[in-house]
């Protein structure tokens, strides 16, 4: 059994997925746009160049996304986060960086009792991120203990 994530862009997903490449490393392998289908004749002239699918890797993580589909409201990404973590605090903060320009920061990046690193956002396209550092306790606990 596999559980994917699927986000959908309302137009912006070709936006999105340079931002993530940028942000973190996404590594894009699938890129289908409507005019590539069978119906691509019958899409919207707007539309035509608009991402049907897209799949994108971080390490070994695949996510889905998609421009959508012509014409539907827009919708908010509620009820969930992605979240994101490295081991480099240095490196959290600058993917929590560039995925906050232009969004909106819900936490600020900062340390905590229970990680090196964390913040919460949301990046331009309304996606919700937390980014954080696991904190090593035993790593810390050997440390302290030297």
């Amino acid at each position: 059994m596999q559980l994917d994530t699927y986000l959908f862009f309302n137009g912006g997903c070709a936006e999105a997925l340079a931002l993530y490449q940028h942000a973190f490393g996404a590594q894009i392998h699938t890129l289908i746009r409507f005019c590539d289908t069978p119906d691509g004749a019958h899409v919207a002239p707007e539309w035509q160049d608009k991402m049907m699918h897209a799949l994108f890797t971080v390490g070994p993580n695949a996510v889905m996304a998609s421009d959508g589909q012509f014409g539907q409201p827009k919708k908010d990404y509620t009820g969930f986060s992605l979240s994101i973590a490295t081991d480099d605090a240095n490196a959290d903060a600058r993917i929590f960086a560039a995925l906050g320009e232009g969004g909106e920061v819900l936490t600020p990046w900062q340390s905590s009792y229970f990680m090196q690193g964390f913040g919460m956002l949301k990046d331009h396209f309304g996606v919700p991120w937390l980014v954080n550092v696991v904190h090593r306790l035993e790593e810390d606990a050997a440390s302290i203990s030297s």
